[in-house]
């Protein structure tokens, strides 16, 4: 349990002065303040976005992942989408299944649905060594760099407003020494090095949008990935935020080694991103195997128990990375088992779309004890003030509305006239 006073970092007060169409205060009038959205981001990779705002599975297909999203939206405002630029299997096709011809505007409804339903979006990833464009290995290195900055040019720019923030390469650390099979990323980050591909790669994406949120990410969270980072920093690499993945198929972390990966990435100063959080609902993972997705069985199921487990080990989690001052989002891989990563029961609802007890405890969490909801009356000045968690809130009085953000460095008086505002229907 966070007690309120550890999340200091996360509230901020506002007075507001209500007036009426003379200017004179609003007196003893209820007011409700009612936080709509988090600062704070709460996500899931959500791949299920494409292919309902396209249409583009059969009718009863359809209806079923509109009920998993409408679940989704109750709960979390982010979302990452798929930007694999060759073939994913268990997701689906990849960007770009064919040379020349990604998949954009399939893409783009996704984004603008969620969009549209205030849930902040994160492409991943421009540059990976896995799941890259086969075609790649028929081109010489300095070729293959060439496309490669081509492509980051097309998606960024493609997306800019819809998509601002990237995870612009993943997994840096055994790029180079990668050899489950050759592919064209590795060749050249062998050729420029680590850091060296890093620094290219991340002034490609912001000169292409120089607003946008660059994460650096990974699941090596060793000594290595900290290296890596110093030298990053050295090299004059703008990283707005480290991303660190977090897949737990062989076990929970837990609060000892949580505590300990986060003492030692706050010492950069930068913003952090648990970017790719799985807690399974199922039985663990074998701890000899060293590749997740050479663990391959016909069913992998949620069970009641092991539900139980997830669900406190999700609380325990969650409390932990939202008390933390520098951790800014969060986001479980799967929200969903139905269509999950290697199989495994790794969402917060199970395949029938039915809630698993972690569900409900997020819910609680995020809906509940994490967010503002506070009915109060103006005083004779008209005046009302508020302690709330960051982010965007509606000030109802009778029948007119107000939105406004809550900010830690934001304005803390602010005077709203009831005339110049939204009437409610």
């Amino acid at each position: 349990m966070v007690h309120k006073n550890e999340l200091a970092h996360r509230l901020a007060q506002k007075t507001i002065k209500l007036l009426d169409a003379s200017g004179n205060p609003v007196k003893g009038k209820e007011v409700l303040l009612r936080q709509t959205n988090h600062k704070f981001l709460f996500g899931c990779g959500i791949f299920d976005t494409i292919e309902v705002a396209n249409k583009s599975v059969p009718a009863n297909r359809l209806a079923f992942l509109e009920d998993k999203m409408d679940k989704f939206l109750d709960v979390f405002n982010f979302a990452t989408l798929p930007f694999y630029w060759g073939v994913f299997p268990d997701y689906w096709e990849g960007f770009e299944p064919e040379k020349g011809k990604p998949r954009t505007k399939e893409l783009k409804a996704a984004a603008e649905w969620l969009k549209k339903r205030n849930v902040e979006v994160k492409g991943h990833p421009l540059v990976w060594h896995t799941a890259t464009a086969p075609w790649l290995l028929d081109m010489s290195k300095e070729e293959i760099l060439k496309a490669q900055f081509a492509r980051i040019e097309r998606e960024v720019s493609d997306f800019k407003g819809l998509i601002d923030m990237w995870d612009v390469i993943n997994e840096v650390v055994i790029m180079p020494i990668y050899d489950k099979y050759d592919n064209g990323i590795t060749r050249i980050c062998k050729e420029l090095g680590r850091v060296g591909m890093i620094k290219e790669m991340f002034a490609k994406t912001r000169e292409f949008n120089p607003g946008a949120t660059l994460l650096l990410n990974d699941f090596n969270t060793s000594i290595n990935y900290e290296i890596l980072i110093e030298g990053c920093l050295h090299a004059g690499v703008k990283i707005d935020a480290i991303g660190i993945q977090s897949h737990q198929h062989q076990g929970y972390w837990g609060r000892e080694k949580l505590e300990e990966v986060l003492d030692r990435f706050s010492h950069f100063g930068l913003p952090i991103h648990f970017t790719e959080n799985s807690l399974l609902s199922g039985h663990l993972m074998p701890p000899e195997i060293n590749d997740l997705n050479d663990y391959q069985i016909p069913d992998w199921p949620s069970t009641p128990e092991h539900e139980e487990r997830q669900a406190k080990e999700v609380e325990e989690m969650y409390s932990i990375l939202f008390k933390h001052p520098q951790v800014e989002a969060i986001s479980s891989w799967q929200f969903s088992d139905d269509g999950a990563w290697i199989g495994a029961p790794s969402g917060f609802i199970r395949k029938d779309n039915s809630l698993k007890p972690s569900y409900k405890v997020l819910q609680k969490l995020i809906k509940g004890d994490w967010n503002t909801n506070v009915t109060c009356k103006t005083d004779d000045n008209g005046i009302v003030s508020f302690e709330g968690f960051l982010g965007d809130y509606d000030l109802v009085c009778e029948d007119k509305n107000v939105s406004f953000k809550l900010e830690k460095d934001g304005e803390t008086i602010q005077i709203v006239n009831l005339a110049k505002t939204d009437v409610l229907v």
